[in-house]
């Protein structure tokens, strides 16, 4: 297992980063992105979790449901 941080500079660069992201990994991104029109619309149809960054204990409530799933269902 490992963790890839993308720190992109534009919202075009989330279309690059899903390039070069490697398959059966699991994108988790800040909710906000949910927001920016046909990006949000295609990082939520690309099956991205979105975390609430101003929520704490959501974040890391998402977070931990989503690491179950990953260790039941054996992806990265």
């Amino acid at each position: 297992p490992f963790v890839i941080v993308c720190n992109h500079q534009a919202s075009l660069d989330l279309m690059g980063m899903v390039e070069v992201i490697p398959e059966r990994c699991v994108p988790i991104a800040k909710r906000e992105l949910l927001y920016l029109g046909t990006v949000g619309w295609a990082c939520w149809l690309s099956g991205i979790i979105f975390i609430e960054r101003q929520r704490r204990d959501a974040a890391i409530e998402v977070i931990s449901r989503t690491a179950s799933a990953m260790r039941r269902e054996n992806v990265r």
